[in-house]
């Protein structure tokens, strides 16, 4: 028995090596890909600069419209989100948290929710546009990302206030505070932390979403000034400027895919750093 539990630990223990080596590898071949065709025309004028001519033909021109609409639809939709995220998990944790079937219940949901590809809440935002008469534009591209990430931010936050011993809330009660004093004064303070790390990693789903926004946000080779035009974001730059038959125009859709790289790269480091001060927080 004891050999037949060596040999499985051994073919699992290379399986998981095996595993490793080869996402690693295919990492560092599409990092390898995207950095030897970008980095080397991504330049300060590059970043500071709109299409010129075109976002599909001009030869000239950078990816400042797509930078700045991306920064644009991503914390609004962030900001939307926790407006009605924040109060939904302090309501399941504080408010019902006695009605453990319920709970559970809505967890499923949001859990169901986070699964449904970006692509299907990019159709329902077509759909509500189109209800509400709107065109493609910047406030559609919002809503519709609010959308796609409020169940990730909803879920985030419960699994953080989740931590909270059940002792602070009765204690807190017990001194004549009522409910939404101890959520929104006590609780959020003390998760504070693993908040950040929900809204980092929703605002890096939303920056790096093509299909929630392919039909509400439309694309442009300006710089939007008002919710109601269309705006531009970075993967649609790449989506749509990678299949034009002019170099010059490939060059920025690599460029603007390098810079998405690293925006993403820099929100998982941020996201890891506030979850470690988070968990040393809890020991605590």
């Amino acid at each position: 028995m004891k050999k037949r539990n060596k040999i499985e630990e051994n073919v699992f223990r290379v399986l998981m090596f095996v595993s490793t080596i080869l996402i690693s590898i295919v990492l560092l071949l599409i990092l390898y890909g995207i950095l030897h065709k970008g980095l080397w025309v991504l330049s300060w004028e590059m970043l500071t600069s709109v299409p010129k001519g075109g976002y599909y033909f001009g030869h000239e021109g950078g990816i400042a419209n797509a930078i700045v609409g991306s920064v644009y639809l991503s914390f609004g939709a962030v900001i939307l989100a926790i407006i009605i995220g924040l109060p939904v998990a302090l309501f399941i944790n504080i408010h019902v948290v006695q009605y453990q079937r319920f709970v559970h219940a809505v967890r499923f949901l949001l859990d169901l929710l986070w699964g449904v590809p970006s692509i299907v809440y990019g159709a329902f935002g077509f759909m509500l546009m189109i209800w509400l008469g709107l065109k493609s534009s910047l406030l559609a591209g919002i809503i519709t990302v609010a959308l796609f990430i409020i169940p990730i931010i909803i879920r985030g936050i419960d699994e953080v206030l989740k931590t909270v011993p059940r002792g602070l809330l009765e204690s807190s009660l017990s001194l004549g505070a009522n409910r939404t004093e101890v959520g929104y004064k006590i609780m959020v303070r003390q998760c504070m932390p693993g908040i950040v790390t929900a809204l980092l990693l929703s605002f890096g789903r939303a920056i790096g979403d093509a299909a929630a926004v392919l039909f509400t946000a439309g694309f442009t080779d300006r710089i939007p000034t008002g919710l109601m035009q269309p705006t531009a974001t970075l993967p649609l730059s790449i989506f749509f400027q990678l299949s034009s038959p002019i170099e010059e125009v490939k060059a920025r859709a690599y460029a603007a895919a390098v810079l998405l790289t690293f925006i993403v790269l820099i929100i998982s480091l941020l996201s890891r750093y506030f979850s470690h001060k988070f968990k040393k927080n809890s020991i605590k």
